[in-house]
């Protein structure tokens, strides 16, 4: 059999996109079409006045060709100064910001497509560039230096994902990414002329270099360290779900906009076929301008899906788009809208729209799974919704408005299965009780929890329940039984992960409880104070205590107020031989915890296991906790 015959070449490839397009799109789709257009216009008049073609072209974004890096680079430059000047009149929320990265390299030739390193080298420099800028390649400044009217500046070497090599990345200066908060001061230096542009200079040097160490130094640090972080992408379909903005135009039904993010992220995790990142590490985008390329990077997947959520009246409307991180390009886009008593509908319909764009294939449960109803009543959904919200807050106050907006949930549905085990978890996590009214609150969780699996033993958020009131209970088997139920639900259950990791090291398996919280970390990339405490529960168990102390360093960095942190800190520091530490830690207990005992610890402390749970004991006593 011959073998297949490739076409490569060199060529020049540019790489643009819109900056904050979906943002745009959320805050007016018609503007913003319009705006788009104009955009387009402009690109594709200057590709073809210096000579190149459009062989890529998705959404918000264009790649073309050039047979001379020195006509993309001057095109680059034209496109950003021409769609600056059109967008001047435009506020600066508005306005339709360009990133733009060219590359000289070679491609190989798919008919009028172009594909290989050459290609994605262009992509990445796009990905990294500012608003406004435009970033070449070394291979592409060493054709073009000293041929063009701007300086160039060296950003560094970079190692981008999937390319063998470091690129070496300069920047255009002069365009006006680079210039757009610069000339109004030297428009004003200019003004000054002689002697006061001398007074002047000091100022400008100061101002530069305060706008380095604030701005740009900080910037290119994040950016390296996001690069030299990147996670490897799974070998199935991966994705993160960015939370949906809320376009109801009322800051109330922000929980209605999060309910529908999280139910789309629960419906894909349970998919056995997919990836999906936990919805915690998600919310640390909520609110903020992010490329989907940043998120790719940083999450380790290979797709995005934005969109938003409208509620008016007795009508929903999501929008949602299907975006590959690697590329930028939009697979999938579509409206959706419904009565708001048909929102589970909606629901099903977008989720299965995202399994079909991906070619994941279902088993017959998952497709059973994805068409449950869990309640036929909007007024307990809409419940429901609150009450989850209210219990995200994490204090005493929320949990106990929780409990009452769970209970009216299952007042107007009483066969709502997660309502029940929502109200399980704020008993079970209502630590103001002691004595004979916390184990009523535990005995009442149990309650709660084993109703919601007789209504319904196929909900992963149930099991997970029953778990952690099994190991209020110290019963480690039982929980370790209903954590695996839940990751047989959902496979990318990433807090259950994490909790058995917890309850595995302390009945004494923390070389299992180690390999549970990778996984959790993996699909949880922006991880808590609580996947910290996983850890030191595990170099605890192993006799690892200066591990385990710096573990619950990160951990209390995050929360701390957390006894329970520091209770295992301070017999860390202790065991490990850090007795001063120790003690200082035990002062800060007692502050936080004035009548906190050994005997305290010894009763709620979940080690089963005798050996870890002495050590615990014994260093918190030499570090002078009280019996």
């Amino acid at each position: 059999m011959a073998a297949l015959s490739v076409e490569r070449r060199l060529a020049a490839i540019l790489s643009a996109d819109v900056v904050g397009y979906s943002r745009l799109m959320g805050a007016d789709e018609e503007g913003t079409l319009r705006a788009l257009h104009a955009c387009r216009a402009v690109i594709d008049h200057e590709i073809t006045r210096h000579h190149g073609r459009v062989f890529g072209s998705a959404g918000d974004s264009v790649i073309a060709e050039f047979p001379s890096a020195v006509e993309a680079v001057r095109c680059a430059i034209a496109i950003q100064e021409t769609v600056e000047r059109q967008d001047g009149v435009l506020p600066e929320e508005r306005r339709m910001r360009l990133r733009i990265g060219v590359n000289l390299g070679d491609v190989i030739v798919d008919g009028a497509n172009l594909m290989g390193d050459g290609v994605n080298v262009a992509a990445r420099l796009e990905a990294i560039a500012e608003p406004g800028a435009v970033y070449l390649s070394g291979t592409a400044f060493d054709h073009v230096e000293g041929k063009l009217d701007r300086p160039l500046g060296f950003v560094g070497e970079k190692r981008f994902k999937n390319i063998a090599r470091p690129v070496r990345v300069y920047r255009v200066h002069g365009t006006p990414g680079a210039g757009a908060r610069r000339r109004p001061v030297l428009r004003y230096a200019a003004a000054l002329r002689g002697a006061w542009l001398l007074l002047a200079l000091p100022v400008l040097v100061a101002l530069g270099a305060i706008a380095w160490f604030l701005y740009v130094q900080p910037a290119m640090q994040e950016r390296s360290f996001r690069e030299a972080t990147a996670l490897p992408l799974p070998d199935k379909p991966s994705i993160a779900v960015l939370p949906f903005a809320n376009l109801s135009g009322d800051p109330a039904q922000e929980y209605f906009a999060d309910g529908m993010t999280e139910a789309l992220i629960t419906d894909l995790s349970q998919v056995s076929g997919l990836f999906v990142i936990a919805r915690s590490s998600m919310l640390t985008y909520k609110g903020q301008p992010i490329k989907v390329q940043t998120v790719g990077l940083e999450m380790g997947v290979r797709y995005v899906l934005e969109g938003s959520v409208q509620k008016a009246a007795d009508r929903v409307r999501i929008t949602a788009q299907l975006i590959d991180a690697q590329t930028g390009y939009h697979l999938w886009a579509e409206r959706f809208e419904r009565r708001l008593d048909d929102v589970f509908a909606l629901q099903d319909e977008v989720t299965e729209r995202i399994v079909a764009a991906l070619e994941v294939r279902l088993t017959e449960t998952e497709r059973q799974g994805l068409a449950r109803r869990y309640t036929q009543s909007i007024e307990a959904y809409d419940a429901y919704l609150r009450g989850r919200e209210l219990l995200s807050q994490e204090s005493a106050h929320g949990l106990l408005q929780a409990r009452s907006i769970f209970e009216r949930a299952i007042a107007l549905d009483p066969g709502f299965a997660p309502a029940y085990a929502q109200l399980a978890y704020a008993y079970a996590r209502d630590v103001s009780g002691v004595g004979e009214l916390r184990e009523m609150d535990l005995s009442r969780a149990l309650e709660l929890a084993e109703r919601a699996r007789a209504l319904d033993d196929a909900i992963p958020l149930i099991h997970f329940v029953l778990a952690y009131v099994h190991r209020q209970h110290k019963n480690h088997a039982a929980a370790i039984r209903s954590l695996e139920r839940a990751l047989e639900l959902d496979p990318n259950y990433a807090d259950a992960y994490a909790f058995l990791s917890s309850v595995l090291s302390h009945a004494g398996r923390p070389d299992e409880g180690l390999e549970m919280i990778a996984r959790a970390k993996r699909l949880n990339p922006a991880f808590t104070y609580g996947y910290f405490q996983a850890d030191a529960f595990a170099y605890f168990a192993q006799k690892r205590y200066d591990e385990a102390a710096e573990a619950l360093v990160e951990s209390l960095s995050r929360n701390p107020s957390s006894v329970l942190s520091r209770v295992y800190l301070a017999a860390s520091y202790a065991n490990a031989g850090r007795l001063a530490d120790a003690e200082w830690e035990v002062a800060e207990l007692l502050t936080l915890d004035p009548g906190l005992s050994l005997q305290h610890v010894r009763e709620w402390a979940p080690f089963t296991h005798p050996e870890p749970l002495g050590h615990l004991l014994d260093g918190l006593r030499s570090a002078g906790l009280p019996e």
